[in-house]
């Protein structure tokens, strides 16, 4: 369990690494291949992202940056390999909310997140659109709510697995409604998506990019996670207008192992801004309903600290167990 003393020092040394000036010897940097490690399976959203960004680091760097997908045990197996790695930089970590909450979530994981890895860079955040099948005898979100109220067991959910965002969405509408659903885990987004459309589970928070299903009627969108309405398809509201005080925010980042030079980091963050600068990164982000999150390492560690403080609630709540 985290302690505030541990999510200071965390903020602390994030701080630093941004402050630090780009020393000599990382000029240089990188000089090889860059491992970038993916937390989940192909064709998922963190997948999608995670490329758009190592391609234009490698144009911008002059070397390879190889994305490696390594799902399973809620990222925490693309983890370990960065944790296990030399801290040089030259194996970097694509996380997203789950990462961060994962010794909230496993009690023998090898390492702590919050001690173990350091905050490089932002890439994307939005949020996420809840999609229900067409089965579903019902239109609209409050129509859902009162058939979930009416129903407790024949709504099921699939999500990428525990801890990941569509789970806590779904967890925390539950909490927040008091509706009954059932969690059907997959091992990704694509496969959790694929289940929908056929009909084996009725509901699924997604920020794959979902636009032909809505527009097909192979599936209803029922409202999104964030503050506003979808750009997409504004006629969805956000789900706070059904239920006041919802609002879920999805983002990706990187990081790597603590140990890593503060001027790397540094510089990592520097390109990585830059590539979310560039109209065709934000273009590549849009069908995702997804922003650019261009921030500083210290900026991150924040935001992982008040990711800890919500969704530790969420977590004990619901009781969420590994799988």
């Amino acid at each position: 369990m985290f302690h505030r003393r541990q999510i200071l020092r965390f903020i602390a040394s994030a701080t630093a690494a941004s402050q630090l000036p780009v020393r000599a010897f990382a000029l240089d940097y990188p000089t090889k291949m860059v491992r970038v490690m993916v937390t989940t399976a192909p064709g998922g959203t963190s997948d999608i992202v995670t490329r758009l960004t190592a391609r234009f680091l490698e144009s911008s760097l002059g070397q390879t940056f190889l994305v490696e997908n390594r799902p399973g045990a809620g990222g925490n197996l693309a983890a370990d390999v960065v944790y296990r790695a030399p801290p040089d930089g030259y194996t970097l970590l694509s996380i997203s909310k789950g990462n961060v909450l994962a010794n909230l979530l496993y009690d023998n994981l090898g390492f702590d997140f919050m001690r173990d890895f350091v905050p490089v860079a932002g890439i994307a955040n939005g949020g996420l659109t809840m999609l229900m099948h067409p089965s579903v005898p019902v239109k609209k979100l409050p129509e859902f709510l009162a058939y979930a109220r009416a129903n407790p067991t024949k709504i099921n959910y699939s999500t990428p697995g525990n801890g990941s965002d569509p789970h806590l969405c779904s967890e925390l509408l539950k909490m927040m409604t008091g509706i009954q659903m059932t969690h059907v885990p997959y091992r990704g987004g694509a496969l959790a998506l694929t289940d929908l459309i056929a009909g084996n589970v009725q509901v699924m928070f997604s920020n794959l990019p979902v636009g032909e299903y809505i527009r097909s009627g192979k599936l209803i969108g029922l409202g999104v996670t964030g503050r506003k309405p979808s750009p997409e398809f504004p006629e969805l509201p956000p789900i706070a207008d059904a239920v006041p005080g919802y609002e879920v925010d999805v983002w990706f980042a990187y990081a790597a192992h603590k140990d890593t030079p503060p001027d790397i980091v540094g510089k990592l963050n520097g390109q990585v801004n830059a590539a979310l600068a560039d109209p065709k990164i934000i273009a590549g982000l849009a069908p995702l309903n997804a922003t650019p999150l261009a921030v500083t390492p210290a900026e991150l560690g924040k935001l992982f600290a008040a990711e800890i403080d919500k969704w530790g609630k969420v977590i004990k709540f619901a009781k969420i167990k590994p799988e």
